[in-house]
């Protein structure tokens, strides 16, 4: 039977001060999307709000999974996102929550969310994030007690790429989080793909990453 993945993403349209424009970053949901749909899986959205999502780096275009994901099923279908708390995410395999600045919004204290993290994460379903994705980590706490994060090894947008990007608009710098409640923060050189597994949790560092993250989600998934 074919695997369900439920890509989660932000409703958010701007950040910041400046209210810079923001969304969710093109190729952190096309790339893994692309990854899931050469799998055969069955792939939903969901947002927060279930208003229309937003997109951010459309002058990425012309990469070939982001073209697909563009004039393909994959922009349609997110464009039709349910809303979360219409959703029973209980019968997916895996969630996947893309980057972008727009999650640095409406994702770092969103109980719902939190909620859904957590009895993914703890019924042993895969839990992915890339970029700026990660931030959706941030104060899940598991049945313990113990926050999500305390001693599992994740990878994010990183404060040094940070400092070149949007430090002026971001309310905090991930990486730094992250740390503060326990993770083990593991990172390659600016730009560069790099992406970590930890049993059942998958994180990315930055948008050359999403295509890792899709990749190592499904190796997961085909050996349960």
């Amino acid at each position: 039977m074919s695997k369900k993945v439920l890509i989660i993403v932000s409703n958010a349209s701007a950040i910041g001060p400046h209210h810079r424009r923001t969304g969710n970053f093109l190729p952190e949901v096309a790339h893994p999307y692309a990854e899931f749909d050469r799998a055969k899986y069955q792939i939903d959205f969901a947002s927060l709000t279930g208003d229309t999502p937003f997109l951010d780096a459309l002058h990425l275009a012309n990469d070939p999974d982001n073209l697909s994901f563009l004039v393909g099923k994959g922009w349609g279908s997110m464009q039709k996102a349910r809303k979360l708390s219409d959703v029973d995410v209980s019968p997916y395999d895996a969630i996947f929550i893309p980057g972008g600045l727009a999650p640095m919004v409406d994702m770092p204290e969103n109980p719902l969310l939190k909620k859904v993290i957590r009895e993914t994460y703890e019924r042993k379903a895969v839990v992915g994030a890339v970029c700026h994705g990660p931030v959706s980590l941030l104060n899940v706490k598991l049945s313990s007690g113990s926050y999500l994060l305390a001693g599992k090894n994740v990878s994010s947008f990183t404060n040094e790429e940070e400092e070149n990007y949007a430090i002026a608009d971001v309310p905090f710098e991930l990486e730094t989080a992250l740390t503060s409640q326990g993770a083990i923060f593991h990172k390659t050189g600016p730009s560069a793909a790099f992406s970590i597994v930890d049993g059942n949790l998958v994180t990315g560092q930055n948008p050359a990453s999403a295509k890792g993250v899709g990749e190592k989600m499904i190796g997961i998934l085909e050996r349960k």
